[in-house]
Formats: C-alpha cells, sequence, structure tokens
C-alpha cells in the first residue's frame, strides 16, 4: 500500500521529474507550489510507479491530486482508491483538468463523475500579448505604464537573495493595508511567499524587481513549468503607485521572453473565487482558462 509523507525539500527531484513528464500547462503540479503551500493544504507526498501521488487537506476530508507522471494509470488510481478505502475516507481526485478527464475516462470510462471547480481555474495569457500589450483591449493597461514612466525615475531587474530583505519589507507594507491581520488567507499567502524566499535558489525560482527613485516598489517570482508555459507564483506591489502592478507585469513578461523565449503561455493561477481577483485577472484577457474539476467515484 501506499505510504504518504509530509512533503520535504529533497522530495523535489522526483516531482520534477513526473512534472515534466506531464507537461501540463496547470499550477497544479510544480514542486514550488506543492511546497510553498504545504501549511496551508497539508500536503503529503508518495512516489510509485513512476508517478507522484499528492495527498492534501483544507477542509473535513482528505483528498487526491491527480497522479502525474509516466507510469501506468489505471494502477495508481488503483493505488489512491485502495489508500483511500483502507484509511477510511471518500475517494477523490481534484485539479482535474479536461486533458486528464480523457485520460480518466480512457482507462476507467465511465466510473467518475466530473463537477467543475470554476473558483479554480487557472488564468492563461499569451506571453508576447503581457510584454507587448499590444491590441485595443489592452489600452488601459498601456495608459497607466505610460503615466507611470512619466511619473517615476524607474528600474527593473531580475530577483536575487540578496533583494530578499528588501522584498520582505514591501510585503510587510502591503500586509499593513488590510483591515484584519489575522486574515487567514493573507497569513497563509505569507507563509508561502517566505518558504519561496527562504529556498529561492533550491526552488530554482525565478523573479523580478520594480524601483523607482531606486526604492523597491514591487516584486514577482515565478519559474517554467512545462515544455511552453510559465507560471506566476507571486506579483506585489506599492498600489499607490500608479502603474506598478502593470509595469511590473509587462517588464517581467519581457524578461520572461529573453531567458525562456520557448514560452508561449503565462499561467497567473486562479482567483479563489475572489470578486476583486476574478476582475483583475480578467481585466489581461486571458487567452484561455485552464478548466479544474472535482471527480468521485460513481
Amino acid at each position: 500500500m501506499l505510504e504518504f509523507k509530509p512533503v520535504e525539500l529533497s522530495d523535489k527531484p522526483q516531482v520534477d521529474s513526473a512534472m515534466w513528464a506531464e507537461n501540463s500547462r496547470s499550477a497544479d503540479f510544480n514542486f514550488a507550489n506543492i511546497y510553498m503551500w504545504d501549511k496551508t493544504y497539508k500536503q503529503c507526498v508518495s512516489h510509485s510507479h513512476n508517478r507522484t501521488f499528492i495527498k492534501a487537506q483544507y477542509s473535513e476530508s482528505p483528498f487526491f491530486v491527480y497522479p502525474i507522471g509516466s507510469g501506468d494509470l489505471k494502477s495508481a488510481l488503483e493505488e489512491l482508491y485502495d489508500y483511500a478505502e483502507k484509511n477510511s475516507f471518500p475517494f477523490c481526485l481534484r485539479g482535474i483538468t479536461q486533458e486528464h478527464i480523457q485520460h480518466l475516462e480512457a482507462v476507467c470510462p465511465g466510473k467518475f463523475s466530473f463537477r467543475e471547480d470554476r473558483a479554480y481555474f487557472d488564468y492563461i495569457y499569451s506571453a508576447e500579448k503581457l510584454a507587448s500589450l499590444s491590441g485595443k483591449k489592452l489600452h488601459s493597461k498601456r495608459n497607466h505604464i505610460n503615466r507611470f514612466i512619466e511619473s517615476n525615475d524607474w528600474s527593473f531587474e531580475p530577483l536575487s537573495t540578496e533583494l530578499v530583505p528588501e522584498c520582505m519589507a514591501l510585503l510587510a507594507g502591503w500586509e499593513a493595508t488590510f483591515p484584519d491581520p489575522h486574515d487567514v488567507d493573507l497569513l497563509a499567502e505569507h507563509a508561502a511567499i517566505y518558504r519561496a524566499f527562504k529556498n529561492f535558489e533550491y526552488l530554482q525560482l525565478e523573479g523580478g524587481v520594480l524601483r523607482s527613485a531606486g526604492k523597491l516598489i514591487a516584486f514577482t517570482i515565478g519559474e517554467k513549468i512545462s515544455s511552453d508555459t510559465y507560471n506566476i507564483h507571486f506579483e506585489k506591489a506599492h498600489a499607490d503607485i500608479q502603474g506598478s502592478y502593470p509595469m511590473i507585469n509587462r517588464e517581467f513578461a519581457r524578461y520572461i521572453l529573453d531567458i525562456h523565449p520557448e514560452i508561449k503561455y503565462i499561467n497567473r493561477e486562479d482567483d479563489m473565487g475572489k470578486e476583486n481577483l476574478r476582475k483583475a485577472k480578467l481585466s489581461y484577457y486571458p487567452e484561455f482558462l485552464l478548466e479544474k474539476y472535482t471527480t468521485a467515484c460513481m
């Protein structure tokens, strides 16, 4: 039977191997996301038959993430089902994409039902469009950037570990604008960003910072997650400085294309069902939404 253990940094090589074999545009399968958000989702990992298994929990019952890798899918599903049955919780897979539905139906036709999880759809953008902001739809973004350029002596530079203290200071200022310092989502994101910075080099993360008159006013963190897709994990800026968010967004997209010219898409993750996030993400007109589903046995 499978044995799950808490996720550790030493799991990265095996998870990476499974992620590259899966080659999915989903933000759910890269090791950095699994590790950074571990305290929130209580994730445990197991490896078997050339697949990586993730068990997580943020509600009453544990659930599994789609088992990524190159091994036999049917055998992997049987192992997960047996584990759930022996540990007395309902079998459930989350983060299922349309492509995964096809795979599941191919090996277990008619066995599963699928429920759409709109709050967890990933927003997928054209990397070139984020870098150029071309077209009528993005006219307002260009206007914000033009006003930023006119009003600021600015610079962009790649994020390095030496810049972490400045980034954490900016994060603290950003968090101070929230009325409830004990907000659960705020604390969870803080813990994830802290883990990202603490293990920045080992996690092989990349990022960028934006300055105005020498002061750091924005930072962003991401990584390549598939053959043509880059995942933005975090993006923070001084919202009171007009154009700071569009500017760090554009400059990092340009940087991504400079160092990864093969990238076609940028995944800016989900909106968690929050209306303000949904509005902000839709304002950049994604190429498509990567649909996610939860599945259970019929």
